[in-house]
């Protein structure tokens, strides 16, 4: 199988803060199937060390209120052609990302809260028909493929 995952979740060093999510989880879940890293914030421009953003009434700003909604969109669309280009069968996401997260988001007040709600990435994957999953679903006991 064919699987598509946030490159910080594979130790790239992605994240707005330079760092990276690496998750032995989702390196035992993988192992054995052909893995595809993708970061849509990467692919739309941004720098690591980057401002962190958040989906602020439906667009992505820093915490200053400029926007990075042209960037996490075109990210996005880059991340989703990357997807059907290698046929991935799942595509296993960051929590809580304004581009990945798959079931919660940061409210857009940069005070830590969490909404229900998609990243710009995640949506794009789902309207697309695309099997997506949270990387927090596989410390559920037997999650599978």
């Amino acid at each position: 199988m064919k699987i598509a995952v946030s490159a910080c979740l594979l130790g790239e060093n992605c994240k707005y803060n330079g760092g990276n999510n690496y998750s032995a989880k989702v390196a035992d879940f993988t192992r054995g199937h052909e893995v595809i890293p993708i970061c849509p914030e990467v692919y739309g421009g941004l720098t690591t060390h980057r401002e962190p953003s958040e989906i602020v009434d439906g667009v992505v700003r820093h915490r200053d209120g400029s926007s990075v909604d042209e960037e996490f969109r075109a990210g996005a669309q880059i991340a989703l052609e990357k997807v059907l280009q290698n046929g991935a069968e799942l595509v296993i996401l960051q929590s809580r990302s304004p581009s990945c997260g798959v079931k919660t988001i940061y409210d857009g007040t940069f005070s830590g809260r969490l909404i229900e709600g998609e990243g710009i990435f995640a949506k794009l994957c789902m309207d697309a028909g695309i099997r997506i999953m949270d990387v927090a679903d596989l410390q559920e006991p037997g999650a599978s493929l």
